[in-house]
């Protein structure tokens, strides 16, 4: 069943900001040879956490970051990193590493405030270490 808590990270970085890198879900991992495709993991999260019409939290622990000024976007939403597998929301080891190249400026870099990116990146390291590697600008 979907989450329906806010898992926004609420610290303050200045008065009056919150960072927006999701909080770590310690999702469980897919198969790790599981194709990503981006674009099918999307509408699959959107119907399983009933976020057709707008956002809600259960569809934001599916990515790292999104845009707090703007939370009911869906353009707000960046770095998905998990897909429905068997009905659970389940990180994809290469979804993750399709954002880790993000990060890595692999992809162009992500269109994210430099201030969340070491965020970003120890979340994202967090599932690299689960699935027993370094994240890639540790290596």
């Amino acid at each position: 069943m979907p989450g329906t808590g806010d898992s926004r990270e609420k610290e303050p970085v200045e008065k009056g900001e919150i960072v927006t890198v999701t909080r770590f879900q310690d999702l469980p991992l897919a198969d790790r040879d599981r194709e990503w495709d981006g674009a099918a993991a999307e509408r699959r999260v959107r119907r399983w956490a009933g976020a057709e019409d707008s956002p809600n939290a259960a569809y934001r622990d599916a990515h790292v970051w999104y845009d707090g000024d703007e939370p009911d976007n869906f353009t707000s939403y960046k770095l998905l990193i998990a897909d429905v597998v068997d009905d659970r929301l389940k990180a994809v080891p290469r979804g993750v590493m399709a954002a880790g190249g993000v990060m890595q400026g692999a992809r162009g870099g992500a269109d994210i405030p430099s201030e969340d990116v070491p965020r970003v990146k120890g979340h994202l390291a967090r599932y690299y270490a689960k699935m027993g590697e370094a994240a890639p600008w540790d290596r």
